[in-house]
């Protein structure tokens, strides 16, 4: 297969700029477009001009991993530095730490308990009587008792998903750990940190190659399909098929900007429990440069509503019906040829940043050998369903 036929790559995120440069390193000719004016998708980030504090203009993103190569990776083309995600939660006109953790249980309950005090003392507090949880409510009940999921979970993530708890799935609650101990860091993973330039230059690093060529504000059609010898697609799913079964269901974030003079609240991010405030949370943008100085501040007010036409999609929301609707979709993808659907929006899962690009370079380098090999390329490395 000669190298120089073209690949088309949808999407100058993590995704498509991964993929683009491995392929590139192999001697391929990569064209990226995007529909966006910018690369590296949500996790963009630039200088705010009045305070000239880096903004996570999509929201924050910090990045977490255990996988030493990709770690290795991202630090290939930024220096990464130490960064620890510690958030707070306001409930109850009190700030606490998350995740629940032993300073949270006590601070909450009026204690002083030891770890394996505060153990039995909230396994007295959980319901027992739920013996296999099925709903997020369930989860919460039966981990850490009513007062401490009506405290911290129920109205957050009333909010953040726009249906009662008793609507979504167990599994996502498991994803949320408590601890006995008084560790409050968010992540439990070796390999922690903040790009020191942001992610934006980090992007631009990694699409720097001869073989890349990077065309923004463009729209991609399907009827560029035959005109490349393959093309890896990180947009939405349904919008490749320009959501000719329905829009899949997504949840998107609107941000209120506001700026202080000062440290507006004295960490990177507040949550909100209760269900009365609005907003989920409220992110102060120079502490998640905590290397830097700067007297003002950028914050963002966040909040969390079903994505519609025009917005930009963040959650996937895959509820049974989403994934009845997801299936059709899928069904219709395997019948493609010469693409590959690829990233969050590709496969519609919640994607870590360093899952995403541990996909990346799986796809890249199966491509690579499967070229080599004469074999075709999978439509899905990871099928979503």
């Amino acid at each position: 297969m000669p190298m120089d036929e073209r690949i088309l790559i949808v999407g100058a995120g993590l995704s498509g700029a991964v993929i683009g440069r491995e392929l590139a390193l192999a001697g391929h000719l990569v064209e990226i477009i995007d529909t966006r004016d910018h690369i590296a998708g949500n996790c963009h980030t630039e200088r705010d001009e009045e305070t000239d504090v880096m903004v996570h203009v999509y929201g924050p993103h910090i990045f977490h991993t255990d996988d030493k190569e990709v770690w290795d990776y991202v630090n290939g083309f930024q220096k990464f530095m130490p960064y620890k995600n510690r958030v707070k939660a306001t409930t109850g006109e009190r700030v606490y730490s998350l995740p629940v953790n032993l300073h949270t249980i006590n601070q909450f309950f009026g204690k002083t308990l030891r770890p394996d005090e505060a153990r039995a003392f909230i396994e007295e507090k959980a319901d027992t009587s739920i013996t296999d949880p099925q709903s997020f409510e369930d989860q919460g009940l039966r981990f850490v008792g009513r007062e401490l999921y009506e405290a911290f979970f129920q109205g957050y993530t009333q909010k953040q998903w726009g249906c009662s708890p008793r609507d979504l799935p167990a599994s996502i609650l498991k994803r949320l750990p408590v601890r006995f101990n008084y560790d409050d860091d968010y992540f439990f993973h070796k390999y922690q940190g903040m790009p020191e330039t942001g992610y934006t230059d980090m992007v631009a690093k990694i699409l720097d190659h001869p073989g890349i060529t990077v065309t923004l504000s463009t729209q991609f059609k399907r009827t560029q399909a035959g005109s490349a010898q393959h093309i890896f697609y990180s947009g939405p799913l349904d919008g490749y098929f320009d959501f000719e079964l329905g829009r899949l269901a997504y949840r998107t974030l609107d941000f209120e900007r506001f700026t202080y003079n000062g440290d507006y609240q004295g960490c990177a991010v507040m949550n909100y429990g209760d269900a009365a405030v609005p907003f989920t949370r409220i992110t102060e943008h120079k502490h998640f440069s905590p290397w830097e100085q700067h007297e003002g501040s950028v914050c963002y007010r966040e909040f969390s509503r079903e994505c519609g036409p025009g917005d930009i999609p963040y959650y996937p929301v895959r509820l049974v019906r989403d994934k009845e609707q997801l299936s059709k979709y899928v069904a219709r993808a395997e019948q493609e040829k010469a693409v590959t659907f690829v990233g969050r929006l590709g496969t519609y899962r919640y994607l870590d940043m360093d899952v995403t690009i541990r996909e990346a370079l799986d796809t890249a380098r199966l491509f690579i050998a499967r070229r080599n090999a004469g074999a075709e390329m999978p439509v899905f490395l990871n099928r979503p369903v």
